[in-house]
């Protein structure tokens, strides 16, 4: 992923032909539309995988997250292999495993089953988005032009998570469950085809080293802190099982604080996180995503289980959400360029408080219009909070970092909605008041989580900020850092940004 944002480090591969780059960004938007519809077309189908594999909603909880918790894991590291190994052919790995993962999903005969095969597509997914961003970058070699593709590449993401709900609810009331699996099937194979015949192959000028130690310790912190959130109401936070998931969470983080620093290509880099902006910006990911996986997980059994919605109606339910975040998506992409990134961020934390506060009285009788209403501002925060993320973690980077820089917010994102759905799944598993009345709590964390979402923005754009990432980037760069005379003027700077 170094290379993703520094094209003079890309080196094309094979006997040169020409290449259709609107083809080729067509078959990336295809890859990040078919692992996109995946998160959102996967919960509405939840509440009927319950009732056919009588799954408890704790297997609900890890059927969601083993998904987006193998791809935070594997980010990292796929991007690497895709610079050096190929990004075509990591790409087509990549679609090999999504595809053959949702086929055997469709087929589980159980909750444990269909668990292990969504791993599999995560580990199938983490080679496609990042990948797909280098191969967009070493086609389109224009400032411009690259800047458009990757904006079109983008909006798909937003397309996808408004379509997901609706042709989930056609595909589970139509033809089963299974179905909302079997889709990805002809289209990942289709996506296959076009990518070996028309996306060129290319490899980094140089890639980063493996990082072995680094990502195994990634994967025991991530997959601990999620194995215990999940399961801790079910088995009990006292018991050993449990107790012994925190302690090797808390082994491998000083795992990472103690070995990473001592490699040369860290798969994690700790002096990152010296940047103001890039530590907000991930905890913003982190918390953001929460929001939206709680929200998704939540709302979807309050529809079909406590309202008792078709499936259909329940996909036709969340289309005010869908399209808040699709318009305030584009309002705040034109916000960014015109006025920074603390607006976007900042407003888009305070909608998606308001709209999660806005749930916590619900009730199997609350109105429609209140629901609908609750919706629209909630997918309007989403919206408006997303852009803005990544832009702001690579502010004062080096060039030849910014990549790497991004490929990190994508895991945060990732991992992100494993804790959401981990969290709000076991509030509402973990007493015995019913569904209710603990989601009354859930949705209270979900708006503390937008509550912290706009304080992070507000201290992560701040001119100090600005001023510490500046410097960073200069200590990431090797250059020489200003003095401390000079940090007065560095500050003033920052702020007339």
């Amino acid at each position: 992923m170094s290379t993703a944002n520094n094209p003079a480090a890309t080196a094309t591969t094979g006997p040169p032909h020409p290449v259709r780059r609107r083809l080729v960004l067509a078959i990336c938007c295809l890859s990040v539309g078919v692992t996109g519809i995946n998160l959102t077309i996967v919960n509405v189908a939840l509440p009927s995988i319950g009732r056919d594999l009588h799954a408890s909603v704790s297997a609900l909880q890890w059927t969601v997250d083993a998904y987006s918790l193998v791809m935070a894991c594997l980010l990292m590291l796929s991007g690497s292999m895709a610079d050096r190994f190929g990004r075509k052919r990591i790409f087509q790995l990549g679609l090999s495993l999504f595809s053959l993962g949702s086929l055997l999903c469709g087929l589980a005969p159980g909750a444990g089953w269909l668990i292990a095969f969504c791993g599999l597509q995560g580990v199938g997914g983490s080679m496609l988005n990042p990948v797909a961003m280098s191969i967009i970058v070493s086609v389109f070699t224009d400032g411009r032009e690259r800047a458009r593709a990757i904006g079109v590449w983008g909006s798909v993401i937003g397309v996808t998570i408004a379509a997901g709900p609706v042709l989930g609810g056609l595909l589970v009331g139509g033809v089963g469950w299974r179905s909302v699996f079997w889709v990805n099937v002809p289209i990942g194979i289709a996506v296959l085809l076009l990518t070996r015949r028309f996306v060129p192959e290319s490899k980094a000028a140089r890639a980063r080293a493996f990082d072995p130690a680094g990502q195994a310790l990634i994967v025991v912190l991530f997959a601990s802190i999620v194995a215990a959130t999940i399961e801790g109401p079910h088995r009990g936070w006292t018991n050993p099982w449990i107790l012994g998931l925190v302690v090797l969470a808390v082994l491998a983080l000083l795992g990472i604080l103690t070995v990473e620093p001592r490699r040369s290509e860290p798969l994690v880099d700790l002096r990152f996180f010296r940047s103001p902006p890039f530590s907000g910006a991930n905890a913003i990911a982190v918390v953001m995503s929460a929001c939206l996986g709680g929200f998704l997980f939540l709302n979807t059994l309050y529809l079909q289980d406590v309202r008792h919605l078709s499936p259909l109606h329940a996909g036709l339910m969340i289309i005010p959400m869908a399209a808040g975040q699709a318009v305030a998506a584009t309002l705040s992409g034109r916000l960014l360029a015109s006025r920074g990134p603390r607006l976007p961020l900042t407003l888009g934390g305070a909608l998606l408080a308001v709209g999660a506060f806005l749930l916590v009285p619900l009730a199997a009788s609350t109105g429609t219009v209140h629901l609908l209403a609750a919706y629209a501002v909630f997918g309007l925060g989403a919206g408006m909070t997303s852009p803005p993320v990544t832009n702001t973690a690579v502010s004062g980077m080096p060039s030849d970092q910014v990549g790497v820089a991004g490929a990190l917010v994508a895991s945060a994102r990732q991992f992100g909605a494993s804790i959401g759905v981990a969290v709000t799944g076991s509030i509402v598993a973990g007493t015995g008041t019913g569904f209710v009345d603990a989601g009354h709590t859930a949705w209270a964390v979900l708006g503390g989580c937008g509550l912290v979402a706009l304080a992070l923005g507000v201290v992560s754009t701040s001119g100090w900020a600005k001023a510490a990432a500046a410097r960073n980037g200069l200590r990431l760069a090797g250059a020489p850092i200003p003095r401390p005379r000079d940090d007065r003027a560095d500050l003033a700077e920052a702020r007339t940004e």
